[in-house]
């Protein structure tokens, strides 16, 4: 990315994110995706002494927070990992609570424009789609190219929420017995070609985008991401932590809202139990009612916040639940 586009990058819902986080001074912070350093600046500026480990799979959006961050010398701590191994991270730096914790897990523009990283359909190039590039793990086109119809027409489904999913999937199994399919550009024109007429012409997005985000959902294990971390975020909380996430996709936004609901609750006990025996009451409470949106002049500004959804909650007392029990899922 040229450095004259860096200052023009502007994180999603920043003036909530800001708010619900409520950084105070010498407070730690933990951005697990730290994506171009936006919202971790913001939060550095915002508290004075306060700390941040910042983590990224991605290496170039990385080293682009760093420059970002340099200001803030020691104060900021990066790390090239995945979210949900946040732990370790915390660990070296010989912390054992953080004051608040944020994810942005849309995908940053940084991916999306560089047509080499195969995240989108707008420019032509090799399908990859891995956050991590150097991480040796499958890229888009071993699914494109290698997996059964099964599997292809359950991802476009479930992760794509493609009703045409059958279609599409039927159409890269036929595709590719004759050639690989290589690039982005073959493979969206191959998902536009199995749409049905009609619906092509009363589509107002491209045929591809949800075959698209299925892809990358499933080469980067984003659910599974999501899972682990909230498996693991709350006892990092102090009581009076906040915890922030922001999603882009109706899948996650249901994933983090039915983990903060469950996390909100009072009593656990059946519901044929008349008194209540478990003694369990409520470790979050929830900082809005319904998920924060971008306002009309965001999304005009930048119109990739039109899907962002923020949720937010402040821990208010300590009560874990039995190692490796997700009762929220």
């Amino acid at each position: 990315m040229a450095p004259e586009l860096r200052p023009r990058h502007v994180p999603v819902l920043l003036a909530e994110t800001l708010e619900a986080l409520a950084p105070v001074a010498g407070g730690r912070y933990l951005d697990g995706t730290v994506g171009l350093g936006g919202h971790a600046s913001a939060i550095l500026e915002a508290a004075q002494k306060s700390r941040l480990c910042g983590l990224d799979r991605d290496t170039q959006a990385l080293e682009l927070a760093r420059e970002r961050l340099a200001p803030f010398g020691e104060r900021a701590h990066l790390f090239h990992r995945r979210y949900s191994e946040f732990a370790g991270a915390l660990e070296e730096l010989g912390w054992d609570f953080v004051n608040g914790a944020l994810l942005d897990i849309g995908v940053s523009s940084l991916q999306l424009d560089e047509a080499e990283r195969g995240f989108s359909f707008h420019g032509d190039g090799p399908l990859d789609m891995r956050m991590d590039a150097a991480s040796g793990e499958r890229s888009a086109w071993h699914w494109v190219n290698r997996e059964s119809f099964a599997r292809l027409k359950e991802c476009i489904a479930t992760l794509g929420e493609e009703p045409q999913a059958g279609r599409i999937a039927r159409a890269i199994v036929d595709a590719r017995q004759k050639a690989p399919i290589d690039t982005t550009g073959e493979l969206a024109a191959l998902v536009a070609q199995a749409y049905p007429a009609a619906w092509r012409a009363k589509a107002r997005r491209h045929p591809a985008t949800r075959t698209f985000q299925a892809l990358r959902m499933a080469v980067n294990d984003e659910l599974g991401e999501l899972r682990r971390f909230l498996d693991n975020i709350l006892k990092w909380l102090p009581v009076g932590g906040r915890l922030v996430i922001i999603t882009f996709h109706s899948l996650e936004d249901r994933m983090v809202k039915q983990a903060m609901r469950y996390w909100a609750e009072g009593c656990r006990c059946p519901r044929h139990v008349p008194v209540c025996r478990c003694g369990h009451v409520p470790e979050v409470r929830p900082l809005s009612k319904k998920p924060l949106t971008a306002s009309p002049d965001e999304v005009t500004a930048n119109p990739r916040a039109s899907s962002a959804k923020l949720r937010a909650v402040e821990k208010i007392a300590e009560a874990p639940a039995p190692e490796g029990q997700r009762g929220w899922a």
